[in-house]
């Protein structure tokens, strides 16, 4: 039987193999074309791609100009045009360095991971902030997608390994390392997001040495990534406690001290059995970027309600949360995706 033949019959296995399912299915059918006619007919056949105006735009269906007019802003909120170069460039070196992760197995992979946690960020923060040879672009013209993405990923570089240690640190024999742990994530798990944002935006000041500014959008990365560690700290919990005690034992009768033992056999296991959990708390640290609109740092949905202020473009609500939702959506299916692939070609990695 060929790959097609037996896909199309565990399908209908799944879909109709009683009359009670093969009903089921029908009625599910029916109600999905239900649903989406109306709407394809609004979003796609009569909808307006091409003009410069509302004026251009026909009624009864989407008006995508307003999209396409307002593009550049969603893309990179109020960043120079002359300047997006960079972050465009900032964006190609990142994916050619990441590629080659799919590709390579073993120290190769390990090598190239390191050196691109190395460079990358300072890079990233050089080439769109500025300075040294670059135009100075201030934090507050930063905005849309591209903001979106640079607080995820910052929020994620301090989230993911500050969890790691705050999940040994909770497994410690020590009890005043273990206590800091918990009293740290449980603090921080407690604590809205959203607060946390607006009391790092506002406090975060107060502590610092006198002359010492810090940049709101660094306010809200930091507070971002200590409350995603505080989860992220949850997850690896899980996976060091899934770990059979067993292994950790053989190490020690083998002479490994406590470093090599979680370096080499523990903690590598536990990150992996972790993943799914791990990946869902950056999924939603994606989605909780939405909440530096409180400090006023336009990301992506921050531009998307500003852009709605201007009176030549007032109603176009549902053309631009769909725009940025289906942005959102993508994003986290892609890291659904890549996880899952992870997790599945994981092995070939050792």
């Amino acid at each position: 039987m060929s790959a097609r033949a037996a896909s199309l019959r565990l399908w209908q296995q799944r879909l109709f193999s009683t009359p009670a399912q093969t009903a089921i299915t029908l009625a599910i059918a029916v109600c999905v074309v239900w649903l989406l006619t109306p709407f394809t007919r609004w979003a796609l056949v009569n909808a307006t791609w091409s003009g410069e105006t509302r004026a251009d735009c026909v009624p009864g269906g989407a008006c995508w100009v307003f999209i396409r007019a307002r593009f550049g802003q969603f893309m990179y909120g109020f960043y120079p045009v002359a300047e997006r170069w960079r972050p465009n460039l900032f964006g190609l070196v990142s994916l050619a360095a990441i590629a080659p992760l799919f590709v390579l197995t073993g120290r190769a992979r390990l090598r190239l991971g390191i050196a691109a946690l190395l460079v990358l960020p300072p890079l990233g923060v050089w080439l769109i902030g500025g300075g040294y040879g670059l135009a100075a672009v201030e934090t507050r013209a930063w905005g849309g997608l591209m903001l979106t993405l640079f607080i995820a990923i910052y929020a994620g570089l301090i989230a993911v390994p500050l969890g790691i240690l705050l999940a040994l640190g909770r497994q410690s024999r020590l009890p005043l390392i273990r206590t800091l742990s918990v009293v740290f994530i449980e603090f921080w798990r407690g604590v809205p997001i959203i607060a946390v944002i607006f009391l790092a935006s506002l406090l975060l000041p107060l502590v610092m040495p006198a002359g010492v500014g810090v940049d709101r959008l660094a306010r809200a990365v930091i507070g971002l990534g200590l409350v995603i560690a505080a989860y992220m700290a949850e997850a690896v919990r899980g996976g060091l406690q899934a770990l059979p005690k067993g292994q950790a034992e053989a190490a020690s009768a083998l002479g490994l001290g406590y470093w090599q033992t979680t370096g080499l056999i523990t903690l590598p296991q536990a990150l992996r059995i972790s993943l799914p959990a791990m990946t869902n708390e950056f999924i939603a640290l994606v989605k909780n970027t939405t909440l530096v609109l409180v400090v006023s740092i336009l990301d992506l949905l921050g531009i998307a309600q500003s852009s709605l202020a201007d009176p030549a473009w007032v109603g176009m609500n549902i053309e631009a949360y769909l725009f940025a939702g289906t942005i959102y959506w993508l994003i986290c299916f892609a890291l659904s995706r890549w996880s899952r692939s992870l997790e599945a070609g994981g092995p070939k990695g050792h």
